[in-house]
């Protein structure tokens, strides 16, 4: 049983329009749960929530917060968790200091983010704010390997109302672009340790050793890589396809994750801006340093700086006649694909462009083809082999398309989602060494200086885990099974050397195939092709990425994923699908009090969180109330309920109404519980009899602009008389 202070069910406050919907969602879910004797409450693993918890001396004793993320963090260790989990931002710099900047003029005495720190004091504070950035969240939270597919109800959905796929022609210019040498893929050595050992990271240049990274500590049995991209070989990368793509007449276009991949990947956005501004770099040197240019940050931050710096702008715009059109973020107010790091996240990016048909706007509000400089090539293969698929076959019909399901591997930190602590930015050149505490050099690399080193690593319980929820997963489904690993990769073939054993002792190598991702990739769209069904089994990243890919060209979209994350110590975590567009929806609710957040993940995660709860404590009353989600959720997509795009049309508000609806009704009618008909029939009924009422006071509220009292940090009363508009529905809920 949960402690008396646990809730039964955790639901996370996050960020965005997520935490916009949650406002208007959470009452009903905590009215209809407190029915079943079941309590549903709140921990704050927003940007700015944890921005607080970080600097409670700061704070006045009665605005100060608990440090919520560090309390999920153990609770999701323990057999009582039961943890909704919503979208939350992954911090990229600029999004951090906005996010600062808001919660000071708010009144909260919080430091500045110092980008260049001298004094003590900066330095502390650049050290705890560095701990936000990237994915702070969920390499905390995921203590289980990742289940990912599209909830029955959803795919059968998307089958009969098929969304609109741009069309892919076999002379398309469109192609992906990756480094043949000197990245992560083609330097990694990897290594499975024999006993339990701590580590430390070295580097050994001419004037002597740097310790890098001390007191790491390893179990037996861990899968331990490292490896580094060369900072030369990647600046001729991106010169060389920066002038391919001019001479093609196409997109120049950068995809990376540096929200996720926090410090090694805003490295690489920066050598792309330094790049593409080369000549201005080159001549401005000096006075670029002086006023603390950091490319690093983006295009955005690089212009804000130079304001008032006439002839470094000018430079900067005559560079860019020279370039290629690029890519951009928003046409209608000049936003480039290298403005701001964050903009661009290729799990999201790729897989719109390649249902676009391969097409990106341009800077002539257009669509063109495009290059796609993805510069590591060790999963650009998965988006290049689509590309080339449907340049051969035409865009996948959703109609008729069967679905590609995924488990991940995430747990503990698994891979290079977890190599944030022990990446660097090389300071001079020499040899890193990763050395055992017995004094083995596991992993050695020559490098340069400004080189991107890293280490990363997966456990083994982890791993265990993951191969068996894959045989459990295929047992269920009988689907096609593919482990995406590549034998030709030091990481891959030392997770092969477990994969394959423990499949050969449960006596069901038969049932699963082994591909390396280019053939995995083709593979898998095959199989959709036919219409039928296939599992991606795979590493941290290629979880990340195909829990896109497939759903938006299947589903036209990530969000309405059913994630289940059973953790390793017997608890669960029901993850609600993608925010990548969250920021859209917030301007528009902004600008015209329309939210068009659908919340369906967050319906199928509810469902999900209900039923493992009644698996877990024997508690009938909420699987009755899981199982009428379920019902609630299917009636949102047979009748149309979904948040509409346009103002003036239903929105979120609207959808949860409506599932508040489905949902009493549902449990008004079932025969399994009389207590819970008898609770939710009057309910039902209020609801159905209150529907012009309710409707006509939730359309009354859109068309004018929307007070939040912030982005990062909305007010909670300005939040709720937004998101909760309709006085009727309000009293009936209560």
């Amino acid at each position: 049983m949960a402690a008396s202070n646990t809730p039964d069910i955790i639901y996370t406050k996050v960020d965005e329009a997520p935490e916009r919907a949650s406002a208007s969602l959470l009452p009903i879910i905590q009215r209809f749960a407190s029915a079943a004797g079941i309590t549903v409450g709140t921990k704050d693993i927003s940007l700015a929530g944890r921005i607080l918890a970080t600097f409670p001396e700061k704070l006045p004793a009665d605005k100060r917060i608990t440090d919520d993320l560090a309390e999920l963090g153990a609770l999701v260790k323990t057999p009582e968790a039961n943890v909704i989990k919503l979208p939350n931002i992954s911090a990229s710099v600029p999004q951090l200091v906005e996010a600062i900047e808001e919660l000071q003029a708010q009144g909260f005495d919080i430091p500045d983010y110092p980008e260049s720190p001298e004094t003590d004091a900066e330095k502390e504070a650049r050290a705890r704010y560095d701990t936000l950035k990237g994915s702070a969240v969920n390499p905390v939270l995921r203590e289980g390997n990742s289940d990912r597919r599209a909830a029955a109800a959803v795919k059968k959905f998307a089958q009969s109302n098929p969304h609109r796929m741009g069309e892919w022609t076999k002379d398309s210019k469109t192609r992906v672009a990756s480094m043949s040498g000197g990245d992560f893929y083609s330097n990694e050595a990897s290594a499975t340790l024999d006993k339990q050992t701590g580590a430390k990271i070295v580097l050994e240049t001419a004037q002597g050793e740097t310790l890098l990274k001390e007191a790491l500590s390893y179990p037996a049995g861990t899968v331990v890589d490292a490896t580094y991209m060369s900072a030369q070989a990647l600046s001729g990368f991106l010169a060389e396809e920066i002038e391919k793509t001019k001479k093609e007449g196409v997109l120049f276009s950068l995809h990376m994750k540096a929200t996720m991949m926090k410090v090694s990947d805003p490295i690489i956005f920066g050598h792309a801006v330094r790049e593409w501004l080369k000549p201005v770099f080159e001549k401005h040197a000096a006075k670029l340093e002086e006023l603390g240019v950091n490319p690093n940050a983006g295009l955005e931050t690089v212009l804000n700086k130079l304001e008032g710096e006439k002839e470094i702008l000018a430079d900067i715009e005559a560079v860019t006649k020279e370039r290629p059109p690029m890519y951009m973020v928003d046409s209608d107010n000049g936003v480039t694909n290298l403005h701001v790091p964050s903009d661009v996240i290729i799990d999201a990016s790729m897989p719109a462009l390649i249902r676009a048909g391969g097409k990106g706007w341009g800077p002539d509000d257009k669509q063109h083809d495009a290059v796609c400089v993805i510069p590591d090539s060790s999963y650009a293969p998965v988006y290049d082999e689509a590309i080339e698929f449907f340049k051969a076959h035409g865009a996948l019909n959703p109609a008729t398309a069967g679905t590609v399901q995924n488990l991940g591997l995430m747990a503990q930190k698994a891979e290079e989602y977890g190599s944030h602590p022990t990446t660097f930015e090389i300071p001079e050149a020499g040899s890193v060494k990763m050395i055992l505490d017995d004094g083995t050099v596991l992993h050695e690399h020559e490098v340069e200086k400004g080189d991107i080193w890293r280490s990363a690593s997966a456990r083994k319980a982890p791993i265990e885990d993951w191969v068996d929820l894959a045989i459990a997963r295929q047992k269920a489904t009988g689907y096609r099974a593919i482990f995406w690993l590549d034998e030709t990769r030091a990481h891959d073939a030392e997770l092969i050397a477990y994969v394959k054993p423990i499949l050969e002792a449960r006596g069901v190598a038969d049932k699963f195939e082994i591909m390396a991702p280019r053939a995995a990739t083709r593979a898998s769209l095959e199989t959709i092709t036919r219409g039928e069904n296939t599992i991606a089994i795979t590493g941290n990243v290629l979880r990340d990425y195909l829990t896109d890919l497939f759903p938006i060209l299947e589903l036209a979209t990530s969000a309405k994923m059913l994630s289940i994350v059973k953790l390793m110590n017997g608890g669960g975590l029901f993850e609600t699908g993608a925010g990548g567009s969250a920021p859209k929806h917030v301007q528009q609710l902004d600008a015209e009090n329309h939210l068009r957040w659908d919340s369906l993940g967050e319906f199928c995660a509810l469902g999900e969180s209900f039923k493992f709860l009644a698996d877990a404590r024997g508690n009938d009353k909420a699987r009755v109330l899981g199982e009428a989600v379920e019902e609630a959720t299917q009636g949102i997509l047979d009748n149309g309920r979904s948040p509409s795009r346009k103002v003036g049309e239903p929105d979120n508000r609207d959808s949860h109404y409506w599932f508040a609806r489905y949902w009493a009704e549902a449990l008004a009618a079932q025969s399994d519980d009389a207590e819970l008909a008898a609770e939710f029939a009057p309910l039902a009924k209020a609801l159905a009899e209150g529907e012009e009422k309710i409707t006509s006071e939730l359309a009354a509220a859109q068309g004018e602009p929307a007070d939040t009292g912030g982005y990062y940090h909305p007010d909670e009363d300005k939040l709720a008389k937004v998101m909760r508009p309709s006085a009727t529905l309000n009293a009936i809920i209560g």
